[in-house]
């Protein structure tokens, strides 16, 4: 069974720490993610990351104890409900925050023999950007890359979208994008940038994206789509479409990476 304590002012130092990593969209001072929800306070147990300590609502404690009676090891402060609001970046809150010991990777673990990297260039929205990692991990990509400029992979909104697949996939955050083309040339990966469908480029629609591992798939920002330190040295690919101009960047992230599976 959890251990359970209380915690009612607002000035309390770690409701106060908490709060401001939830509005940066950052860790907190002990570099802790915050984590929202019972399904990534279950997802971060079972990857094996360690829990520091969870946040939860007095009306949550019956569910806490009721889900969580195997992890003795839990440390839950217990908050009143409009304190909690005051934290919770999400409009119907499950009552809990775990503060979750992030994963660490180096740049050299985003490769294998036959990698798959996806490349994050300048993608801003959050849930784009953990929709992204979720596909990235159930397509077997080897690694992810958040250039400089895209999200923060801790932002709360970004770890909830990715469903608990940032406590897995090996990725790398605010990289320079001059290390990070320097990673994949050494490596020997075929760069790819995911563009919008044209048919002034002669390309069939009926063709699939041809795609070849090892790769580096690159998506692109939202407005500018992939930058030019990128697109100069990748070869683009197109997703053909009907009726309209050009996918959400998740959304054509999963195609690039399914085809990028099947290869």
């Amino acid at each position: 069974m959890p251990r359970f304590h209380s915690i009612s002012s607002p000035a309390n130092p770690l409701i106060k720490d908490v709060r401001r990593a939830i509005l940066r969209g950052s860790l907190t001072e002990e570099g802790l993610c915050a984590a929202e929800s019972f399904h990534l306070l279950r997802e971060a147990l079972n990857s094996g990351r360690r829990v520091n300590k969870v946040l939860a609502t007095e009306s949550a404690r019956a569910a806490v104890e009721r889900q969580f009676a195997d992890a003795a090891s839990l440390e839950v402060a217990l908050i009143p409900d409009k304190l909690f609001d005051s934290l919770s970046s999400t409009e119907s809150s499950q009552g809990v925050i775990a503060l979750v010991e992030p994963p660490a990777w180096e740049i050299t673990q985003l490769f294998s023999d036959c990698s798959m990297v996806v490349v994050l260039d300048g993608i801003q929205d959050p849930g784009n950007a953990g929709t992204i990692v979720r596909a990235a991990e159930a397509f077997a990509a080897t690694g992810v890359m958040f250039i400089k400029g895209s999200v923060s992979p801790f932002n709360a909104k970004t770890l909830r979208a990715s469903a608990g697949s940032l406590f897995r996939v090996p990725f790398v955050a605010a990289l320079d994008p001059a290390i990070a083309r320097a990673a994949l040339e050494s490596n020997r990966l075929r760069l790819y940038a995911g563009m919008p469908w044209n048919e002034s480029h002669g390309a069939d629609r009926n063709a699939r994206p041809a795609i070849e591992r090892p790769c580096a798939l690159i998506v692109g920002n939202e407005g500018r789509g992939v930058s030019v330190e990128f697109r100069s040295s990748a070869i683009p690919v197109m997703i053909p479409t009907a009726g309209v101009e050009s996918l959400n960047a998740s959304i054509a992230a999963a195609i690039l990476l399914y085809e990028a599976y099947r290869a």
